[in-house]
């Protein structure tokens, strides 16, 4: 189960190629820190880049969505990918904040298309019964490249300045548009088109209002994705607080985490369960890890409950994105999944701050401590939502009397 999604040689092609491309982009990411930090010293600076590529997808991504349930798949890949590797050239220009903005912005609008897109062709490539294991093994093959990724590029920017890794990302798009080009149109698995009158932003947000599963899970996401999901907030200021550690503290915990997700894709690629009982266990475990690691009184301690909330939250993740896949219209999906990106982002735009002032106010372990407990209650909440939508009792629950004939 965990390979078969390998037998297709299209899904092969793709995934190497993505690999390749994810390490780029995170070279790249890297750069850019090191680029905002050098020339600024503002770590806000930094955060107002992430803002820029963000909030595109919030105000764009629904459009996104309708272009991509009408367009064919691979030629708009194909301009996007030769767009991003024009933006990446683009930076070897300088290091004018101005250019840097532009970029963002315009690597933010991409995405806002991109996204949906990119779900849509993945689904094609696999059967429908391997879409599980294809995303799951796609998150670990991510998880792979943002580590090589990393790794390389604070070797090489160190060494030869960060202009080589905007050099590399860039020629990294070109492996993609050459796996795009080489995929077997024929193998494709066909997607229905949306029918005329259905193609747009309103069919598409009264079809995900009317699926009250797919609102519970991008419910849960965004809540567990706000308070339970940005690791590197809280990481940070357990290290350089209670655990009194410093950088190689920090990176420790950055390097357990990295590990904890690729164990996690590995773990839900090999069983090839993506149900929501998965998703609902996998959200109250890390909500439940998150609470308990505000005690945790070492830094080994809160390396050993972090290593299990990095694989559950990939399980999470990749499950959540399976079941809005599958458990909607395939003549829908693009606008479902440019819904979902919309909730990522907005979990990410909205969480970081949030978690960083609970961290400033309540300090480190009480800011965990009270997400996990937010977290915790949303995921038993949402169990029992989902128990309702779908006609289940949950166990000490009384059933309905039976009316009298």
């Amino acid at each position: 189960m965990l390979l078969a999604p390998l037998r297709e040689r299209n899904y092969r092609l793709w995934a190497g190629a993505d690999l390749v491309s994810t390490a780029g982009t995170w070279m790249q990411v890297l750069g850019l820190n090191w680029v905002i930090l050098a020339t600024t010293g503002s770590a806000a600076m930094m955060g107002a880049v992430v803002m820029a590529q963000s909030l595109p997808v919030l105000l764009l991504g629904s459009w996104g969505g309708a272009l991509a349930d009408r367009l064919p798949a691979r030629p708009a890949l194909i301009l996007c990918q030769a767009l991003r590797a024009g933006l990446a050239f683009a930076l070897l220009a300088g290091d004018a904040h101005l250019l840097i903005f532009g970029v963002a912005l315009a690597s933010g609008i991409i995405s806002a298309f991109e996204g949906p897109l990119l779900g849509r062709f993945g689904s094609a490539l696999v059967p429908r019964e391997a879409l599980g294991s294809a995303l799951a093994l796609g998150s670990v093959l991510s998880s792979a490249g943002r580590i090589g990724g990393m790794a390389l590029g604070g070797v090489l920017a160190g060494l030869t300045g960060p202009a080589v890794l905007f050099l590399i990302n860039g020629v990294s798009y070109v492996a993609v548009i050459a796996a795009l080009a080489a995929v077997r149109a024929g193998d494709l698995r066909s997607l229905p088109r949306a029918a005329a009158g259905e193609g747009g932003v309103v069919a598409g947000l009264r079809y995900v209002l009317s699926r009250p599963v797919v609102l519970i899970v991008l419910a849960l996401s965004f809540v567990l994705g706000s308070l339970g999901r940005n690791y590197q907030v809280s990481m940070a200021a357990m290290a350089s607080g209670p655990l009194h550690g410093g950088a190689s503290t920090y990176g420790l915990l950055s390097t357990v985490f990295a590990v904890g997700a690729v164990a996690g894709g590995l773990l839900l690629a090999g069983s090839g369960r993506s149900t929501l009982k998965v998703l609902i266990g996998a959200g109250v475990t890390i909500s439940v890890l998150q609470l308990s690691a505000g005690f945790a009184p070492t830094v080994l301690g809160f390396a050993a409950v972090l290593l299990p909330i990095a694989a559950g939250a990939v399980v999470f993740d990749t499950v959540v994105s399976t079941r809005v896949q599958l458990d909607t219209r395939e003549d829908m999906r693009g606008r479902v999944l440019a819904t979902m990106g919309i909730v990522s982002s907005l979990s990410g735009i909205v969480g970081a701050p949030t978690v960083g002032w609970l961290a400033d106010t309540l300090g480190p372990r009480g800011g965990l401590i009270l997400c996990g407990v937010v977290t915790t209650a949303a995921a038993v909440g949402g169990a029992v939502a989902l128990a309702r939508v779908n006609g289940v009792v949950l166990p000490g629950a009384r059933r309905p009397a039976e009316q009298p004939a």
